[in-house]
């Protein structure tokens, strides 16, 4: 997983400018955190940016193509499993959120998080929105970014462990999800510190016993 970034180039002053960043796939049992920072422009409005939450899958990835195209700069930032677990997932959330903001090809004059912390460590002025992600557009295109570069790993990943679901659920517990874990245990792309992994890990090991 490389991080990955584009964007038009400088149309205005950058201090002008303020960059939205979000995230998909903090509460998922396997797969990557992906964090997303977009800098829209302001002369080039993108319609229909929402939460990605609200939008379709469709929806969504035709939004993303344009947001690819047209916004003045953007990066996607991946965080894999084994990370999560070394650092735990709030830490490596506002990691990968940092890193996504240094990526940018352009440096904006402000930072728009979605929630309600900063990641320590940002050298910009920075401000948090609850629910940003519905009222600030760069945040939700940032959040459409991060959703749909995730459900495409989890859907790629779902090729490589089918018994588990990637497509269906993308990661989160699900009952379908569970009862797979349950019944085959991890695979490596689950996160071992979360606790439905480390209690299916727990019975695989009771069946061993036995």
């Amino acid at each position: 997983m490389k991080p990955e970034t584009g964007g038009t180039g400088l149309s205005r002053k950058p201090a002008a400018l303020s960059a939205g960043v979000d995230e998909a796939g903090r509460g998922p049992l396997a797969g990557p955190v992906v964090v997303a920072a977009v800098v829209l422009d302001p002369e080039d409005p993108i319609p229909g940016l929402a939460d990605s939450k609200r939008l379709t899958a469709r929806r969504r990835e035709r939004l993303a193509d344009a947001i690819r195209l047209r916004a003045l700069a953007w990066s996607v930032v991946p965080c894999g499993p084994e990370r999560i677990d070394q650092v735990n997932i709030y830490q490596a959330t506002m990691q990968a959120m940092c890193t996504a903001i240094t990526l940018l090809p352009v440096r904006p004059g402000e930072v728009l998080v979605d929630g309600n912390r900063v990641p320590s460590g940002v050298d910009l002025p920075a401000r948090a929105l609850v629910g940003g992600d519905g009222i600030e557009p760069a945040i939700s295109a940032a959040s459409i970014l991060a959703k749909v570069w995730r459900d495409a790993w989890m859907s790629a990943l779902d090729q490589r462990y089918p018994q588990y679901g990637f497509a269906r659920h993308k990661g989160y517990p699900t009952r379908e999800h569970i009862q797979a874990l349950r019944r085959l245990g991890p695979c490596p792309e689950h996160r071992r510190s979360f606790a439905p992994v480390r209690k299916s890990m727990s019975i695989q090991e009771l069946e061993l016993d036995f």
